[in-house]
């Protein structure tokens, strides 16, 4: 590899120093940034709330899903939980998908 010119090692340098303009948002973007994103159609109109079941044991499976069991609040074979429905714990309720049965509460 070529060696560089002093001149072209100071350039280089420079180049490494200079930084970014920092990004500024707007009022009305910090606003809109803040307002709470409308419910989807996966979401359960009427309540909003999951009963979940286990219907199959963790005993013998990766302690990732034991702990994603138990993260729901099933303790044992089928015990079974309401839980919020929400992103979070859509995501769980996805890892464990073998292992539970998922309802929404009516009323």
């Amino acid at each position: 590899m070529p060696k560089k010119k002093a001149g072209e090692a100071a350039e280089a340098a420079g180049a490494a120093e200079k930084k970014a303009p920092a990004r500024k948002r707007s009022a009305a973007a910090k606003k809109g940034a803040k307002e709470k994103p409308a419910t989807t159609g996966a979401q359960t109109a009427a309540s909003g709330r999951l009963r979940v079941k286990q219907v199959r044991s963790g005993i013998g499976h990766a302690a990732t899903y034991r702990q994603t069991l138990r993260a729901l609040g099933l303790k044992y074979h089928q015990d079974e939980v309401v839980l919020r429905d929400h992103p979070a714990v859509r995501g769980m309720l996805r890892k464990v998908r073998n292992f539970v049965s998922v309802h929404p509460v009516e009323g």
